[in-house]
């Protein structure tokens, strides 16, 4: 299998323009057309992942974080980020990262968690904006369902759990071709009147090549009128953390106790138990506490995630209860998701977990 075959189905599953921009996602060590024999799946790429590689003949490590972030100016192998670097090119080894444009889906690190605690009707806490675009363009009425039906086909008019959306207007469209020219309706040198319907609707910024690709090899007119508005518009599909609803309200040590089990986590440093039943719950695979007001404006009685300081425990308020499982701990289960996906579109490539826990904390109990 060629190493594009499997990049280009991650990143449709979660495009490189859903990370963060201080993230690193993607194709960091390798070639799109090298031949992929099988890969290893690990949440870090540690010296011990890549030995675990070259001992199973997997020529290529999809992890979800990068193991480059920064440039790197030398490669003397004096850190073990340059170590990793130098030792995947050494044995040709391919090193690919899919990790905050993964955090950013609704099927992704968080909606994992979601999966393994049983929330349902799970939904983006934060949702992204600037993600959006509005195509508006012009054609003859006649041929407007074909050129609709070709935008939609592309990925246009996608609104929610609502597809094929766009507004639509008639109008008169004005032109005067010229001696070179070769039009659809009209007469060269003559002012032509034609009705036509203004045809309005969005797609993901992702999308825009094959969305103009569409109208242009199904539009009738030889010179295609279109504008292109960037939408400030927020992804109600797209971004940080989810938010949703146990099946069952829980008190507090209880809801720790089923926190604790589930995502296999050693300890849980919380804020004070509640009073009331923890029913509405949010969660955030890796690093959450930037979400805390998010979680407390959706009405969340529990918020799951990792890395919180010390003075963050004082902003919960009382609100909701914070629980910190620790970070490997909330995305320790993304190699399975991955894994699953893979498996699933290519059921006849050779695919492995690693063997390794690579999480650098370790716990005195």
């Amino acid at each position: 299998m060629k190493l594009f075959e499997i990049t280009n189905f991650l990143e449709s599953i979660a495009p490189l323009n859903y990370q963060e921009d201080y993230d690193n996602s993607g194709l960091i060590v390798g070639h799109g057309n090298d031949e992929i024999n099988a890969a290893l799946v690990a949440l870090d790429c540690t010296e011990q992942i890549i030995d675990e590689a070259i001992a199973k003949n997997c020529n290529l490590i999809i992890t979800h974080h990068p193991i480059v972030f920064k440039g790197l100016k030398k490669f003397n192998g004096k850190t073990y980020v340059e170590r990793v670097v130098l030792k995947a090119i050494k044995n040709n080894i391919a090193l690919y990262a899919i990790h905050t444009n993964l955090d950013h889906v609704a099927n992704g690190v968080s909606g994992e968690i979601c999966k393994r605690l049983r929330i349902i009707n799970g939904k983006i806490l934060a949702p992204k904006n600037n993600l959006l675009k509005k195509l508006v363009t012009f054609c003859p009425i006649a041929n407007a369902d074909g050129v609709r039906n070709a935008l939609f086909a592309a990925g246009a008019g996608d609104i929610g759990n609502y597809s094929d959306c766009s507004f639509n207007a008639t109008g008169i469209g004005t032109f005067k071709a010229g001696a070179s020219a070769d039009p659809f309706v009209g007469e060269k040198g003559n002012q032509h009147h034609e009705a036509e319907v203004r045809i309005e609707t969005i797609f993901k910024v992702q999308d825009e090549r094959k969305v103009l690709l569409a109208l242009l090899e199904n539009h009738p007119y030889e010179e295609v009128a279109y504008d292109i508005y960037v939408l400030s518009n927020k992804l109600a599909t797209v971004g940080a953390g989810m938010v949703g609803w146990l099946p069952e309200e829980m008190d507090s040590i209880d809801f720790l106790h089923l926190v604790k089990d589930k995502m296999q986590a050693k300890v849980i440093r919380h804020t004070s138990l509640l009073a009331k039943k923890i029913k509405k719950v949010a969660v955030c695979g890796g690093s959450g506490s930037f979400l805390l007001k998010d979680a407390i404006a959706a009405g969340a009685d529990a918020f799951i995630t990792a890395d919180f300081k010390y003075h963050e425990f004082f902003d919960a308020e009382e609100q909701l209860m914070i629980c910190d499982i620790g970070h490997y701990e909330s995305e320790q289960f993304t190699s399975n998701l991955l894994i699953d996906n893979i498996q699933e579109k290519f059921p006849n490539f050779a695919i492995r977990l690693t063997e390794h826990n690579t999480n650098p904390i370790n716990y005195f109990i």
